[in-house]
């Protein structure tokens, strides 16, 4: 059996329109997540009281329920208390969410790498917290946690296809509705095998050179 070409090269606008919808809530995911994580795992380092254990509470709230269900609750939930947000606000709120954790957890390993004797030298020398952790802990715990978050931010990108849940149009929203219609469900999903790999791998080959480029700035090989 060949390929429906016709059927092809009419959803390829689709497609197109999909993956770019698809790439904008990933982008704002994955960006908010880096914030949220970073953030918490700050507050985590330092123990900063009445805040450590609702960051470790979110910690583990977010990693041990699906983003699915994290969706339907943001999406019909939150209406019941009468907050109303509208479907894409909901995908990048759950990605950053559910990212936000994944992060925090990468970001603490990073900062904890850092050895005590650089932190007493950056205090003995009157640096401040802020002035600590920007100068001395976070140079060196981006190149110790680069691996994790870009592994993170992987994640976040294929976990977009959980969105369409909530009736986003996103690559997965789209390959379904023309499987309804259309019945083509080999070149429906052909073309959206190929959509995420023209979406990942750009990026998955963007975070290995940069885990290259970061590796050699630190040990010279």
């Amino acid at each position: 059996m060949g390929i429906n070409w016709e059927f092809v090269i009419t959803a390829l606008p689709l497609y197109e329109k999909a993956a770019w919808l698809t790439l904008k809530l990933a982008l704002w995911g994955i960006l908010s997540s880096l914030v949220i994580g970073l953030l918490c795992s700050i507050v985590l380092y330092y123990k900063t009281k009445g805040l450590a254990p609702l960051v470790r509470g979110y910690i583990e709230l977010s990693r041990n329920t699906p983003l699915l269900i994290q969706l339907f609750f943001l999406y019909y939930g939150l209406t019941k208390l009468g907050i109303v947000l509208s479907e894409q606000t909901c995908a990048i709120v759950g990605l950053a969410f559910l990212g936000g954790s994944y992060m925090a957890e990468a970001f603490r390993g990073g900062v904890e790498s850092v050895s005590k004797s650089q932190i007493e030298s950056g205090l003995s020398i009157g640096l401040s917290n802020l002035q600590l952790i920007r100068y001395v802990i976070l140079p060196q715990a981006f190149s110790v946690t680069l691996p994790s978050l870009g592994a993170n931010c992987i994640f976040l990108l294929k976990e977009t296809s959980i969105v369409g849940a909530i009736a986003i149009p996103d690559l997965m929203h789209v390959t379904q509705d023309l499987i309804g219609m259309y019945y083509q469900t080999f070149e429906a999903l052909l073309m959206l095998v190929i959509a995420y790999l023209i979406l990942l791998l750009p990026v998955s080959f963007f975070l290995t050179w940069l885990e290259r480029k970061v590796r050699y700035a630190e040990f010279g090989n």
